[in-house]
């Protein structure tokens, strides 16, 4: 089994939404070439005649030369020794379902910041239990990055998390330009965790602002909320790390207080009344927080970790919790 990559391997990309577009773009400044899995038949056909994604940022011009769009996921995985994942949590086990070629010594960089609800795992254990890829081939990229910002070359900081020092500054060559900037780490568990938690943050920080509360109100909680992100990490899988790093504390700052969020705004929208239901159907794009947040709870009830932020939000989302009087009384314990 191959376990590293080297400085010419072929990218392939699963996911067709506004994040694995930004990062398809980002490696097509470095003039990379990839093979794009898209499922949607009116983005595939835009990619292919216009070089465009239709419905995700659609401002974006690519090279048809350096991109390969297909709806065969056999087709990307046998051309590719390096898959970056980048599609919602919730669709992948489907997706992946269709695979019928080897994964083994394929590389696995994920960059979806969610997790398997049926199975309770993070992306790079899914692919560890699911298909038997080591850690030394498995990855993460991650950090303060929305999409939005990251196709319009916005300085953007990301880390690379990989087992392998080797494959992490191949991973990093690959997507480090002028306007984005890679840091490494060793930490999968941690960055991942990181990347899921703060989702349901950013949805506690949507409902204070949707139910009035101020900025003073809101740092507080957000402060609360990067506590409670340490402990978690720090407590299920100890490791030398500092969460006050952008990867933990910058994702969760930024996707707390930017109107890019889509968790804040799901829970702005729950936040100024709007049911669980309605507020789900008013997105237009997934929020990971909502299915985090069932996963967390379960996977807590192991660890048996003080949370209280997150349990507010799990009450709100699936125990029919007034939000007002569960703000209020976090309120009570901040």
């Amino acid at each position: 089994m191959k376990h590293k990559i080297s400085d010419n391997s072929r990218c392939g990309v699963i996911g067709y939404g506004s994040w694995a577009t930004a990062l398809v773009h980002t490696l097509h400044t470095n003039r990379i070439e990839v093979w794009w899995h898209i499922r949607n038949k009116e983005i595939l056909e835009s990619m292919e005649t216009e070089g465009i994604n239709v419905k995700y940022l659609s401002e974006i011009e690519f090279d048809t030369s350096l991109i390969h769009a297909t709806s065969s996921l056999d087709e990307v995985v046998a051309n590719c020794e390096i898959i970056l994942v980048a599609t919602p949590s919730a669709f992948l086990k489907k997706i992946m379902s269709e695979l019928t070629v080897p994964l083994e010594g394929k590389f696995i960089l994920s960059a979806t910041k969610g997790i398997i609800a049926e199975d309770y795992t993070t992306i790079t254990e899914f692919f560890n239990q699911a298909y038997g890829l080591p850690y030394s081939n498995l990855g993460v990229i991650s950090g303060p990055s929305h999409a939005e910002e990251v196709s319009r070359d916005k300085l953007s900081y990301l880390t690379v998390a990989c087992k392998n020092s080797e494959n992490a500054s191949l991973i990093g060559q690959m997507f480090n330009t002028k306007s984005v900037k890679i840091s490494y780490s060793e930490d999968i568990y941690g960055i991942e965790y990181a990347g899921i938690l703060k989702n349901i943050y950013a949805l506690a920080a949507g409902l204070a602002y949707g139910l009035g509360y101020g900025d003073n109100f809101r740092a507080v909680l957000t402060s609360a909320c990067a506590k409670e992100l340490t402990r978690f990490i720090n407590e299920s899988y100890p490791f030398e790390r500092d969460t006050t790093d952008s990867a933990y504390l910058g994702d969760l700052l930024v996707t707390s207080y930017s109107t890019f969020s889509r968790n804040r705004r799901l829970g702005q929208l729950i936040g100024h009344g709007c049911t669980v239901k309605s507020a789900l159907n008013e997105m237009t794009m997934v929020a990971e927080g909502y299915y985090a947040s069932a996963c967390i709870k379960k996977i807590n009830d192991r660890h048996n970790i003080n949370m209280p932020i997150a349990d507010m939000v799990y009450d709100i989302l699936y125990c029919k919790a007034s939000p007002r009087r569960s703000m209020k009384a976090l309120a009570e314990l901040l």
